[in-house]
């Protein structure tokens, strides 16, 4: 079942349909933010072949023909930022949905990512019906961690060597929400300062076992 893809908006940050013209940019930002970037993002652990801007853009667009994905631009000011992709996309008993995402250098800190998220959350939950969304995080990375404790996500727990990552298999937290958490919106509920960021708090035994700092 496909799924459209939808066009979000608030202030300056928009959320819009990755298209096959939008390579140029991608690889432009993905060059230019090689050093901030490259500790988080997805490798394959077969070492398999490399797929070009054009090529992934593809196989994204695939997955939402196939009702199971959604992929997304980040604009900041009408400026490519980032992306944000919705997997897993399940409905039925699980009706459920993860999401992962990354911005450009020069965008973090100014709310684009946060504002993102939660217009897509809502999106997933109060248009597509869904019940719950996940979203996983490397526990060394400090602004994506942010992001869960500002939009106020719940701490879900450690999952092992989760995906493969820069290279290797690394620890994620896992963070969730589902439709009762948030009655009137993930984004409404930041903006009116509802969001407890208590909720992303991770137990020291939990930050202990994934080799990070307690807090």
């Amino acid at each position: 079942m496909r799924i459209p893809l939808p066009t979000l908006q608030d202030g300056g940050v928009t959320v819009r349909p990755i298209a096959v013209r939008d390579a140029r940019s991608l690889e432009h930002e993905l060059a230019a933010n090689r050093i901030w970037l490259r500790r988080w993002e997805a490798t394959n652990p077969g070492g398999g072949p490399f797929y070009d801007a054009r090529t992934g853009i593809r196989l994204l667009l695939g997955m939402a023909r196939q009702g199971v994905g959604l992929p997304l631009v980040i604009e900041v000011d009408g400026a490519f930022a980032g992306q944000l992709n919705v997997s897993q996309i399940a409905y039925g008993s699980l009706s459920s949905a993860a999401i992962g995402y990354w911005v450009a250098e020069r965008f973090a800190g100014r709310g684009a990512t946060p504002t993102a998220v939660a217009l897509v959350s809502d999106h997933l939950l109060q248009q597509l019906g869904l019940h719950r969304i996940e979203i996983c995080i490397r526990p060394e990375n400090r602004p994506s961690l942010r992001v869960v404790e500002k939009l106020g996500f719940r701490y879900e727990g450690l999952r092992r060597r989760y995906i493969h990552i820069d290279g290797a298999w690394r620890d994620h937290f896992a963070f969730g929400l589902t439709a009762e958490d948030v009655p009137f919106g993930v984004l409404r509920r930041w903006k009116d300062g509802k969001a407890d960021p208590g909720w992303a708090a991770v137990p020291v035994a939990d930050r202990i076992a994934a080799g990070v700092e307690p807090a």
